[in-house]
This record gives C-alpha cells, sequence and structure tokens, in this order.
C-alpha cells in the first residue's frame, strides 16, 4: 500500500505483547499456543521461567515508554500525528487498536513492527493478522502502510553499538580487546529461515555494529527454540556455543530483541549465564536497544516520511 491524500495519519507500533502480572501467564501462553500441539512440560517450563523473572514480562511497558519517547520526538518535529501500541497476544490487541484508529478518525497509519529482522515469524504473522482484524471490522479500519527493512539504518546500528560498547565497558580494561561479541537471535526453524532473508539481515546487522566498533572478531548464535526437537532450527545455540570460549570473556549482544523480556531476562540472563559460569566464561549481556534515542530518532526519522506524505512506498 502506498501513500497517498496526504500519507499517514498516526504510527501503531505493533509487537508480540507479555503477561503484566503473574494472573495473566497462563492465559498469555494460551493464546500464544493455541493449536500448536505444545508438550505440557514445556508449558509449565515457560511458565517456570515467568516465575524466575518475578512473574511478569516489562515487554509491555517497555514498548508504551518507546510509544511515548516517539511521540515526544514526533511532536519536537512538528508532527501532532497520534502514536499508538498494537500486541498480538495482550491487550491492546489488534483489533483493538483499530477500532482505536477508527475512533480519531484516522484512514491510514503507518505500521511499525517491533522486529529488526524479518521472517514469517517476526513480519509476515503480524501483517496477516492486522488484515484479518481489518476484515473483522468489515474493513472499515485504518490502511496499514509498513516500511522497507531498517536493520542496516545507521541509527539502529549506532544504538546496538553503544549498548555493545556499555557492556564492553564492563569489563577489565586490559582484557576486553580480547572479548568475543555474540550476537544473538531467536532461532526459527531452518526451513523459515532464509525466507524474508532472516539469516541474512542479521548477518548483515552483525557486521555493521561490529565496524561500528571498530572489532575483529564475532559470531552469531540463536536462542529460545521452543519447536519439535525432530526439526532443524537455526544453530549454533548459545548455551552450546558459551564452551568455546571457556576461560576467556563474551559479551552477549541479544540483536535479535528490542526490548528486554522473558527471551533475555531468562534465557540470557539465567540460562546462557549458567552455562557459561559451567564453561569457565565471563559473560556480560549488552542491554537491548529499548528506548536508546538513537532508535527512537531511527522511528521518527522513519514515521515522518509516512507522515509527510512523502513516502515512495512500503516493503
Amino acid at each position: 500500500m502506498h501513500g497517498r491524500d496526504g500519507g499517514c495519519q498516526a504510527v501503531m507500533l505493533i509487537g508480540f505483547g507479555g503477561p503484566t502480572a503473574a494472573a495473566e501467564v497462563r492465559p498469555f501462553l494460551d493464546r500464544v499456543l493455541a493449536g500448536r500441539p505444545v508438550p505440557r512440560e514445556r508449558y509449565e517450563a515457560v511458565v517456570r521461567h515467568y516465575e524466575a523473572i518475578g512473574g511478569r514480562s516489562p515487554y509491555n511497558e517497555i514498548t508504551m515508554r518507546q510509544a511515548v519517547a516517539l511521540q515526544h520526538k514526533l511532536r519536537g518535529m512538528g508532527m501532532r500525528a497520534p502514536v499508538v501500541t498494537a500486541f498480538r497476544n495482550m491487550p491492546p490487541f489488534f483489533d483493538d487498536a483499530l477500532r482505536d484508529l477508527k475512533q480519531r478518525g484516522i484512514r491510514r497509519a503507518l505500521g511499525f513492527v517491533l522486529a529488526a529482522h524479518r521472517s514469517e515469524a517476526s513480519w509476515d504473522r503480524y501483517l496477516d493478522e492486522i488484515e484479518l482484524a481489518r476484515k473483522r471490522l468489515a474493513w472499515n479500519a485504518a490502511e496499514i502502510e509498513y516500511p522497507p527493512s531498517w536493520h542496516d539504518d545507521p541509527a539502529f546500528v549506532a544504538a546496538v553499538a553503544d549498548r555493545a560498547r556499555a557492556a564492553l565497558e564492563r569489563l577489565d580494561a586490559s582484557t576486553r580487546e580480547r572479548a568475543e561479541l555474540v550476537f544473538t537471535a531467536h532461532s526459527i526453524p531452518v526451513s523459515m529461515g532464509g525466507r524474508a532473508g532472516y539469516v541474512q539481515q542479521l548477518n548483515q546487522s552483525a557486521r555493521l555494529v561490529v565496524q561500528h566498533l571498530g572489532r575483529a572478531s564475532w559470531t552469531i548464535a540463536f536462542q529460545s527454540r521452543s519447536g519439535s526437537p525432530r526439526d532443524p532450527w537455526l544453530e549454533p545455540d548459545v548455551k552450546d556455543l558459551l564452551p568455546r570460549f571457556s576461560g576467556g570473556q563474551v559479551v552477549l549482544v541479544p540483536l535479535g530483541f528490542l526490548c528486554d523480556h522473558v527471551e533475555v531476562l531468562y534465557d540470557l540472563d539465567i540460562e546462557a549465564a549458567k552455562a557459561a559460569h559451567e564453561a569457565g566464561v565471563e559473560m556480560v549481556r549488552a542491554t537491548t536497544v529499548g528506548e536508546h534515542p538513537k532508535f527512537i530518532e531511527m522511528i521518527a526519522k522513519i514515521a515522518g516520511r509516512y507522515l509527510s506524505g512523502a513516502s515512495s512506498g512500503a516493503a
């Protein structure tokens, strides 16, 4: 879909969503896993993951803060278009956000999916489900445009590099130059990994971050796989990779995640940290980009092209 009649009138930040209290964990997982044959032991294990990080996820709260920061940035640019949030698995759901836009008289909005690297799971499903939500509203809902890929945007790269640099500075100055940068992203089935350029985009982002930092050695690893052990998923798993650096130092950079939530706070800060300790590896974890000013500036810059009607089209 392409901008016309003056372009977009609002920005919708689109994300996965997370439970905000312990009582929401099981209903949340029921929505996420609906129709998927997930073994009960796996389900209960994920419940325990949430319990281990305090019974809730900060995902929604961080995304709401990103929306507030983006709104403030846009107003500073002279744009008063509203910024709304929409989650796949928690309120406000896609239908809620579309109704909100309709009530505001918005006919066209920029949909900004909070995933830097595109795959069926991180991109296609979101767009498909938003279209289904529009159909449920009998198409009497705002049209949603989407920007091109931004995984290689200099501002995103700079934000990730800044987080990685801060993590490196937590290591002893005499040894940090030898530390390995390990970029992590969500594992997905190998059959899905090549489509939409997921692996290629991850490598491009990582290479640009490393260049920005002026470093030489880096690795990409995957985490948080949840499928059948019989199916091949992207590897290496970060827990299997860490022993290779026994006696050394590793900075984990959660490149594929834009905010600290369960797959960072548990899978990296608890599981990967345990694997590193057992392997004799000194591990520090970089913060996700979250509300980094450069990341917010990037979204505002992209949004500004659409809100001004200057967009040449969507991806």
